[in-house]
């Protein structure tokens, strides 16, 4: 037997502001979320963005080609359900974060980390006044608590939609101070990627690209390039 596809049902998509927010509509019938909530998005942008991805659909509906519509979906029906334990999660981060393990050896690599990720250290002190220390090798040392709990802050800051696209900025990269960069647009979207990827680069550069890794890599790039999107479109402004 072949595998299940759901079709294309609806000739229509348009998007309606209402009391709570704005839904997209396939011809009259409002999109729902995998657990069957209605997909109530906090900003036109957003309700743009899914209604576009639903659109673009043809015959049979790709949900991998609908990053906006799968993020809206997750922050609904889990990051809004289960904020504290994501937020918990995503925190714990600042506790190993990659911009604070560094390389012993080689000179060269040392050298690039250090000129990589400083910076958003020293950024992360002038913005939040969380200062991370660094440390060689792979074995944890435990950050200031008190470090620590001012990244937290910001995250519980943020909506359920930011939330949930913050997890993917966090969770690509590695970097919680990266992340919150991300946020920020302290940098340039592709630069933080880059940055995110230095010990990655450095391999590639002595040994060869591997393909299959490179591949997935480009798809993890993909993925944080819609996080950072997703996060942009819960831009107040036009938000009920």
């Amino acid at each position: 037997m072949s595998e299940w596809k759901a079709k294309r049902f609806w000739k229509e998509v348009n998007v309606d502001a209402g009391e709570g927010g704005y839904s997209v509509l396939l011809d009259t019938r409002p999109v729902r979320t995998p657990a069957k909530a209605p997909l109530t998005l906090p900003t036109r942008a957003m309700a743009e963005a899914v209604a576009a991805e639903w659109e673009a659909q043809e015959a049979e509906i790709d949900p991998m080609s609908m990053p906006a519509t799968r993020a809206a979906n997750a922050a609904i029906d889990k990051v809004a359900i289960q904020f504290d334990e994501v937020a918990d999660m995503l925190s714990a981060y600042g506790d190993s974060d990659l911009l604070c393990y560094r390389a012993e050896a080689p000179e060269e690599l040392v050298a690039r980390q250090a000129s990589a990720w400083d910076p958003l250290l020293d950024w992360a002190q002038e913005t939040y006044g969380a200062r991370l220390e660094t440390r060689t090798g792979i074995m944890h040392a435990p950050q200031s608590p008190e470090a620590l709990a001012r990244l937290d802050a910001e995250l519980r800051k943020m909506s359920p939609f930011q939330l949930a696209a913050f997890h993917d900025l966090v969770a690509l990269s590695g970097s919680l101070v990266l992340a919150l960069a991300a946020t920020r647009d302290h940098l340039p979207i592709d630069e933080l990627w880059a940055r995110s990827r230095v010990d990655e680069l450095w391999q590639e550069e002595q040994w060869g690209r591997d393909e299959e890794a490179f591949e997935a890599a480009e798809v993890k790039r993909a993925a944080f390039l819609n996080a950072k999107q997703f996060y942009d479109l819960t831009a107040p402004g036009d938000t009920l």
